[in-house]
């Protein structure tokens, strides 16, 4: 890991706690060499999400569009709209043919569920180095 690599927050989404750990088993604590460590914040509900999202330190959020009674997708779309400094967004899908509605809900990329292993840390990797690279610079 690159000693320049900044520590993320990823929030991972789903009522279901085995997805929630498929999330966390495939991205793991360091996704790509100049990326984080990274750190996780589990939530079951959506209200726990927006609040977690609010208090703010958040990167990323993974959410799970197929979670009930709220999905991800909704979620997602809420986010974009009210919050000033959204964090990334990842929509886990079930069916390639959902890509339309994680579009709809202005997610920034979306991963296929079962959660790929060698997918998943590219695509938080990616996210991640484009929030890093829309922060301010912080001077030392």
């Amino acid at each position: 890991m690159s000693p320049d690599a900044a520590p993320a927050t990823v929030l991972v989404f789903s009522q279901r706690a085995e997805v929630r750990t498929a999330v966390r088993t495939a991205v793991g604590n360091a996704p790509a060499p100049d990326v984080g460590p990274v750190t996780y914040l589990e939530c079951a509900t959506a209200d726990e999400v927006v609040a977690a999202v609010d208090r703010g330190g958040v990167d990323l959020c993974v959410l799970d569009g197929e979670a009930q009674p709220t999905g991800g997708m909704g979620i997602s779309r809420q986010l974009k709209h009210e919050i000033a400094d959204c964090p990334q967004l990842v929509v886990l899908i079930a069916r390639q043919a959902d890509r339309w509605l994680a579009h709809w809900s202005m997610a920034d990329a979306t991963l296929a569920y079962p959660v790929d292993p060698l997918t998943a840390p590219e695509v938080v990797a990616g996210l991640l180095r484009d929030r890093a690279a829309q922060r301010p610079a912080v001077r030392r």
